[in-house]
């Protein structure tokens, strides 16, 4: 039966999706799978099977939103493009982050990075771990792999922060308009002081396949990506360092699992992202009058492509409020799906995974929740906004 549920989405506030939207999602998968939400004006998707349809019919659920919020913080970018216009430009960043390029590149540079981190505060015995070490292990890899050299790492995470409120500023604050604006206009002047160093020293970085790439994308599309790489991929392998920090020291079985068995902390990230999405949501917009999840959508429609609530999808995931490294493999949608798969999905699972994880657990002995409240916010993004921990020197 085909339905417009809008009494389902009208008294949901961006502050309870801010505050822990994990119960509204709960609710809107069982009672209105797409539900139209004022507050954010748009049609909210919570189901993975809904999800999983509308990627495979990008010339319906389109990327190119009208008035993108993106758009609007950042200017053009890959993100918002379809068809070939986007291929083009994801072409240019994917040598970059391929997996060869990430062993042979950038593996190391990880390595060097979370080292010296650690290096900086394992004889103080306590600190808070978002702050010193997720954020900043973050910014590092990020301004390495993007050839922002000029750029130190705290620059990178105040204009991450200023851009992603921006790109979820569904509240239309003017305040966090402002402070969009000036990180944009911030990381424009870094991009061309950097850009002739890079045509004469072309690398690997991003911005240097950008350049010189076999169709080099132009000034203004070098900007608009690397602003999409400053938002999402710094906050997003942030958040997935601190949420899997998080989950493994509030839960004392989990582990010992991978503690006693180091092969399964590839599964400890991919049960991270599944658990905490750090990509909560994300816009697409419908091309003509269709039907999804049992609802009529009209043309021009605005969605809310909800991956927090997909992987906690009851239909595809036992207990799926519970992390659990052990549960049975099936495809989460941390990466989204389609032809917008998440480019840096390689360089997440070897940084995060691989390295900063197993890193930390291994060289702070004894780690622990130090008692103190860990803080938790976000629906576009979320993840904890501090993780205060012990450890024994």
């Amino acid at each position: 039966m085909l339905s417009e549920p809008r009494d389902s989405g009208e008294a949901i506030t961006l502050a309870a999706l801010t505050a822990d939207p994990y119960p509204i999602y709960r609710r809107l998968r069982r009672e209105a799978p797409v539900a139209w939400v004022p507050a954010a004006n748009r049609y909210l998707v919570t189901r993975h099977a809904d999800i999983v349809q509308l990627e495979r019919q990008p010339e319906i659920f389109s990327a190119a939103e009208t008035q993108s919020l993106m758009i609007r913080v950042m200017g053009p970018t890959l993100l918002r493009k379809d068809g070939a216009a986007h291929r083009r430009e994801r072409m240019a960043c994917e040598p970059a982050l391929r997996p060869p390029a990430i062993k042979n590149r950038w593996t190391p540079e990880f390595h060097g990075i979370v080292d010296r981190l650690i290096d900086g505060f394992v004889a103080e015995g306590q600190a808070d771990l978002f702050d010193r070490f997720a954020a900043p292990c973050a910014a590092l890899a990020l301004g390495r792999l993007l050839g922002l050299y000029n750029t130190p790492a705290a620059d990178l995470r105040a204009w991450s922060q200023a851009l992603i409120d921006g790109t979820g500023n569904y509240g239309d604050d003017p305040e966090i308009w402002r402070r969009a604006d000036e990180a944009a206009t911030a990381v424009d002047a870094a991009i061309d002081d950097i850009t002739p160093y890079l045509r004469a020293h072309p690398d690997e970085s991003v911005i240097s396949c950008m350049l010189n790439a076999a169709d080099p994308l132009t000034r203004d599309e070098i900007r608009g990506n690397v602003k999409v790489f400053i938002g999402g991929g710094l906050n997003e392998p942030r958040d997935a360092i601190a949420v899997g920090t998080y989950a493994l020291l509030a839960d004392p079985e989990q582990r010992a699992l991978v503690e006693a068995d180091p092969t399964l902390w590839r599964a400890a990230f991919e049960e991270t992202v599944r658990w905490v999405a750090p990509i909560g949501m994300y816009p697409r917009q419908v091309t003509r009058a269709t039907e999804l999840g049992g609802t009529l959508l009209p043309e021009g429609a605005r969605l809310g492509v909800v991956l927090a609530s997909a992987n906690r999808d009851e239909a595809v995931f036992d207990d799926p409020d519970r992390f659990d490294i052990r549960r049975p493999k099936k495809p989460h949608l941390a990466f989204g799906g389609g032809p917008h798969f998440c480019l840096g999905i390689w360089a997440s699972r070897v940084m995060v995974g691989d390295i900063a994880l197993p890193t930390l657990f291994r060289r702070l002995k004894n780690l622990r929740l130090s008692g103190e409240e860990v803080r938790w916010s976000g629906w576009v993004f979320r993840g904890p906004v501090n993780l205060p921990a012990a450890w024994d020197v």
